[in-house]
């Protein structure tokens, strides 16, 4: 495991004293009997969310049993791999249950506090995925939105199926993509991260894993068989958390049937529209991404019907979430995942009392139909930069939240098993004159001949690159 690394940011150090100590949590009077259920096959430990008639939405009652649970497996030597999934055929976990939370809202300080306390223990829950001292699996198969992104993005395996339906759709409910979304995002390929977390578009099935949300891609009748047979796997004692990481890697290529054809379902964020994307979201202010966005509906071969969408789409949000959104993909590359977490626990309490989340909750998910929110306030040019401040300044004598873990990292330390990144084919490409085979060819060989490698590469080269007179790749500065 990663040594603990350092808090860099000085003013997140002066700012907030060392959080106490972190006590487990216990289950509460009232908490429902059955909606996480735990098994056992021999090495295996499933964590399967029961409330399928809610989406599986994550509550408080379901925090507490999940948490105590995975501390006690990662003391067990019987326990080899711990799996999530969810109940029922449509979702992993479509988010928090944050109906529940507006209603807690309305109730005052107190109940805003409540809600405050359980994002608290939420973002524990997703610290102690990222941090775990063992396998991890999340199977995202179904809607993995929001509180479920947070159980399954940090893992170091996450499998989507061709059910996953993955999005960050926080900013449509005036709250910002939380659960480590300010470390996950940012670290996308370009301005990806950015653009999802401020449209909340949604990724279906093998886009999950192109855009680099998911490690693999599996079809979701082969889930049974591979659970038995990684149930039936034995590791020596003295292996390490990489050794075991790995044989698990070779264990899940071994059940997957391929990915969809190119012709049926072509890599989204990708070619003309990536460039758009990146070109659009690189600024620090939401006014120049709409201006970026107009410019590129007069764009002679642009995306046009792309950003009249985007900015249709981005018309509606709440102002402040926007504002604070971008401000997040911005300060997050800096975080490690300790401050990450602590850091967006803070900012959403400042969300629990500000009158977007309650209105936009109720707009969006309580009425029927849906209707527009009205926000407060209600255009970009009311939310002042002090605004936007006032949700990343923790106050004076503001204790961090508590933690179950010491580890602390700045960079994903189990990235390998996903596609290579933009910025892994980069480096190869500026390190060595070679021709596109030989570069398609040396990452299928690096990366096992893993699903999806060749079609990642030869886009991102296609896009980023040109070939010189002796059929070697330049870069596109």
């Amino acid at each position: 495991m990663p040594l603990r690394a350092k808090v860099t940011n000085p003013a997140f150090r002066t700012t907030a004293p060392m959080s106490t100590s972190a006590t487990l949590p216990t289950e509460l009077p009232g908490d429902e009997p059955d909606d996480v259920l735990f098994n056992s096959l021999y090495g295996v430990r499933l964590v399967e969310l029961n409330r399928p008639q809610k989406l599986n939405s994550l509550n408080g009652s379901m925090a507490r049993k999940i948490l105590p649970r995975l501390k006690e497996w990662e003391k067990s030597q019987l326990a080899n791999v711990i799996m999530v999934t969810g109940a029922g055929p449509k979702a992993l976990c479509a988010g928090g249950d944050v109906a529940a939370l507006a209603l807690q809202n309305e109730q005052g300080a107190e109940g805003q506090q409540q809600s405050t306390d359980f994002f608290g223990l939420e973002y524990s829950l997703d610290h102690t995925i990222a941090t775990y001292t063992k396998p991890f699996i999340s199977i995202m198969d179904g809607i993995t939105m929001g509180g479920g992104v947070g159980l399954s993005v940090h893992a170091p395996f996450r499998i989507a199926t061709e059910n996953t339906l993955f999005a960050m759709p926080e900013t449509t409910i005036g709250f910002f993509p939380d659960v480590g979304g300010s470390f996950f995002l940012p670290r996308l390929d370009g301005e990806t991260g950015t653009y999802l977390a401020l449209t909340s578009e949604r990724l279906k099935g093998v886009q999950a894993l192109y855009a680099g949300v998911a490690t693999h891609y599996l079809h979701s009748s082969v889930l049974s068989n591979l659970t038995g047979r990684l149930s039936e796997l034995v590791f020596r004692d003295s292996a390490t958390l990489p050794e075991r990481l790995d044989l698990i890697n070779k264990t899940m290529a071994e059940y997957s049937i391929g990915l969809p054809p190119q012709r049926e379902e072509p890599m989204l964020l990708a070619g003309s529209l990536r460039e758009a994307i990146d070109r659009c979201f690189a600024f620090n202010t939401v006014e120049e991404i709409f201006q970026a966005l107009e410019r590129e509906t007069q764009r002679e071969n642009g995306q046009k019907k792309w950003a009249e969408k985007t900015l249709q789409t981005l018309s509606v949000r709440s102002p402040t979430s926007l504002k604070v959104t971008l401000r997040q993909m911005r300060v997050g590359k800096k975080w490690s995942i300790s401050e990450t977490f602590q850091r967006e626990h803070h900012i959403s309490g400042k969300f629990m009392r500000h009158p977007d989340f309650v209105e936009g909750v109720k707009a969006r998910l309580m009425s029927k139909p849906p209707r527009q929110a009205s926000w407060q306030p209600a255009t970009l040019a009311e939310v002042k930069k002090e605004d936007v401040d006032a949700f990343f300044e923790i106050p004076e004598g503001e204790t961090r939240l508590p933690l179950f873990s010491e580890t602390d990292y700045h960079q994903y330390p189990h990235a390998q098993y996903g596609l290579p990144t933009q910025k892994d084919i980069e480096e190869f490409v500026l390190s060595a004159n070679r021709g596109r085979g030989e570069v398609v060819n040396k990452f299928l060989t690096q990366w096992g001949n893993k699903e999806g490698v060749r079609e990642k590469v030869s886009e991102v080269l296609a896009r980023c690159t040109t070939t010189r007179g002796d059929g070697t790749l330049e870069w596109k500065q």
